[in-house]
């Protein structure tokens, strides 16, 4: 299962962007879906996660600013990201878990997105 991520960029404190993320395969069950993000010299943190049945998870630092959500139909995933600040400023990556036809469970990350945000 091949995640690919969307929506990027450079933006200005107290901005926003979105974030997509979508899955391809013949992906018989998608469980957890979540974002991930990574700064330099960091290590890589929970950002969002969200289950099949739509229950978000948040990292301490991003609640109240980001909003995660999916679109179960479309095997894809959604960060939108308000009030950002140069602190955001990471590489976002996918990540999803679940079960593939004929290759059984599988979980996968994508490769990863720029978030820079500064004035």
């Amino acid at each position: 299962v091949q995640l690919v991520e969307s929506g990027g960029g450079l933006v200005q404190p107290g901005g926003s962007l979105r974030l997509s993320c979508a899955a391809s395969g013949v992906i018989l069950r998608l469980n957890v879906m979540g974002w991930y993000r990574q700064a330099p010299g960091k290590q890589r943190d929970l950002v969002a996660k969200i289950t099949s049945a739509g229950t978000a998870t948040y990292g301490e630092s991003v609640k109240g600013r980001f909003t995660i959500s999916r679109d179960n139909a479309k095997n894809t995933v959604y960060l939108q990201m308000n009030s950002l600040k140069p602190d955001d400023t990471a590489v976002y990556y996918c990540n999803a878990g679940g079960l593939e036809y004929q290759r059984g469970p599988f979980g996968s990350w994508g490769q990863g997105t720029q978030v820079t945000v500064s004035s």
